[in-house]
């Protein structure tokens, strides 16, 4: 959790340019993947993340949590649930 403003906007306006670690990066960048074009995921992609220093439950986590934002996003789509302001 960070305090930083300025690091927060920063990421929600592009986390590439974020000053972020290694293995931050790593990681938004396979849940970016895994939402954008998950038919394109490979071993290859959680091999990256072992490298940057993730366990195999902390892949596991990153993978149930941006699986789960997807599902949770698309019933409220489905359902046509209006997000609160």
């Amino acid at each position: 959790m960070t305090r930083d403003d300025e690091l927060i906007e920063r990421l929600k306006s592009d986390y590439r340019a974020a000053s972020i670690s290694d293995k931050e990066r790593a990681m938004l960048d396979y849940a970016v993947k895994l939402t954008m074009t998950p038919y394109e995921m490979q071993r290859g992609d959680v091999d990256l993340l072992r490298d940057r220093g993730l366990t195999d439950t902390a892949i596991l986590a990153l993978n149930l949590v941006t699986g789960y934002f997807a599902f949770v996003n698309r019933l409220a789509d489905g359902l046509g649930v209006e997000l609160e302001s």
